[in-house]
């Protein structure tokens, strides 16, 4: 047991953001914390939309809340604001990703209710945990003497080379998206301006209404101002880019989170687990178990439950994935979009269900992976998603869409080179864009079967190993949760 169990009596408070993304790595630290240091008290606020998400997250996972070691609080979340749909608590439900900004901004509602909660808290907080989105904690914190730490969506590679990016001003001269520009700081690392979100390209005096740098700003602002950030990653996927953030404010790197069981099993080269028994098997899980006995392997596909992707282009994935003759399981969000009838493509999943399924309710991304039939994954490069894939040794095809994603998806590709590209052809120096079926049907068929597939499933089921190594005990994301626990304990004390 860790010499900080044994220490007096501390409290952590965890606010996630309203995304499966950045929820579901928070409700693994929570279970992490619960194993490791059970003499903490845990505090996770949320909606009451939320809730039985988390608390079905937690019971599924063997944790649980109860009033001695985990405590559930319920914010109003704002209701009747301008613009967004009445009853919609998480991200995604939004209707459209263009109500994201006015989603998180609405957020800030809550702020009177939470310090109100936090201050009735009947232990002392030690520390909070809150999401990067969620900015103005840092004042709620900061009024009552407690130290906030910012839980990161993102990998260390995206945040460093956007800090070194915004530093040195690299994209200020640079007019075509697509143009390749070094990145000072790190040489080997060429970047377009395409990889970046266009709020970087923003300036506040040309664009002072824009909603969405408002709050890139103030998320920035209150990151500087925080004690310190928690990153879902681990030291030996990207160390120099963890030095480099590490240089610029205090960071652990305590990941990949979803490997939370390593720190309490032996290390294991399998993927399987036996279900938990209580719960009941979804159809697609019925459905993976029946390509494993016919030794058939499957291709996972989830574009996130955020992103939005047009009718034209659905209709060339549909038609790359079924030309390409692979199985397949794509994870599906049912958007307003897919209510439009395509004339000439009408029957894709009656076609191809002997070999492929879609499923449009929520899935549990972590199951699908780690299942022993999926050998890739066609992704939107979310930061959640690239580092679960590479946990369980499945290389991806990337396919990304927005915010940081191109950044992710650079990296696994020219850093880690445990993917490939999806977009080819026209855009070279893009890693998004437009694909065409014909050039997805070329590029999921060299993923699962070709030579560059291969090649990069063996990358991937490296940087696997050395996933479980730094979450079991004494690795290096066990070492750095301990070191977490350890300075703000003391720093209380």
């Amino acid at each position: 047991m860790d010499s900080v169990s044994q220490s007096s009596h501390h409290h952590i408070v965890v606010f996630p953001f309203m995304a499966k993304g950045h929820t579901i790595p928070l409700l693994h630290l929570i279970s992490l914390l619960r194993r490791r240091f059970p003499h903490l008290s845990l505090t996770i606020f949320t909606t009451p939309a939320n809730r039985p998400f988390i608390s079905r997250f937690l019971s599924v996972s063997g944790t649980g809340t109860d009033t001695d070691s985990i405590s559930l609080v319920d914010l109003c979340f704002p209701q009747n604001v301008p613009g967004l749909p009445t009853g919609v608590e998480s991200t995604d439900a939004l209707p459209s990703i263009s109500l994201h900004p006015l989603f998180c901004r609405a957020t800030e509602l809550m702020q009177p209710e939470f310090e109100k909660r936090l201050q009735s808290l009947p232990v002392p907080v030690t520390f909070l945990i809150s999401d990067m989105f969620f900015w103005w904690t840092l004042e709620s914190a900061s009024k009552f003497g407690i130290p906030r730490i910012i839980f990161s969506g993102m990998s260390n590679y995206s945040c460093a080379v956007v800090s070194a990016v915004m530093k040195n001003r690299e994209l200020d001269r640079v007019v075509c998206v697509e143009e390749m520009v070094t990145v000072s700081d790190f040489p080997w690392v060429k970047i377009c301006k395409g990889d970046f979100d266009t709020v970087f390209w923003s300036k506040a005096e040309e664009e002072p209404t824009n909603l969405h740098l408002e709050l890139v700003r103030k998320s920035i602002h209150a990151s500087m101002k925080s004690y310190g950030v928690i990153v879902n990653s681990f030291y030996e996927l990207e160390p120099l880019f963890s030095d480099y953030v590490r240089n610029s404010e205090r960071s652990w790197n305590i990941g990949p989170l979803c490997l939370y069981q390593c720190s309490f099993e032996a290390t294991r080269n399998d993927r399987t687990q036996q279900p938990t028994k209580h719960a009941m098997r979804p159809k697609w899980l019925e459905w993976l178990e029946g390509k494993l006995r016919q030794g058939e392997k499957v291709l996972y596909v989830a574009f996130g439950t955020q992103s939005q992707i047009s009718s034209e282009q659905m209709k060339e994935i549909e038609i790359g994935l079924e030309e390409s003759g692979v199985r397949f399981l794509w994870a599906r969000r049912k958007v307003e979009e897919e209510k439009e009838v395509f004339e000439d493509h009408e029957g894709f999943e009656e076609r191809t269900k002997e070999r492929g399924i879609v499923v449009r309710e929520w899935v549990n991304q972590w199951e699908v992976l780690k299942h022993e039939a999926v050998e890739g994954f066609l992704s939107h490069c979310g930061w959640n998603s690239v580092i679960e894939s590479l946990s369980c040794g499945v290389p991806i095809l990337t396919y990304p869409l927005m915010a940081d994603q191109s950044l992710n998806a650079r990296m696994v590709v020219e850093e880690l080179r445990a993917g490939m590209k999806a977009v080819e052809g026209t855009s070279p120096a893009m890693m998004k864009g437009f694909v065409k079926g014909k050039d997805l049907k070329r590029r999921v068929k060299e993923l699962m079967e070709g030579e560059k597939g291969r090649e990069v499933r063996k990358k991937a089921m490296e940087i696997s190993e050395m996933a479980k190594k730094s979450m079991a005990e004494n690795g290096s994301s066990w070492r750095d949760l301990e070191l977490l626990i350890q300075e703000m304990c003391n720093k209380s004390s």
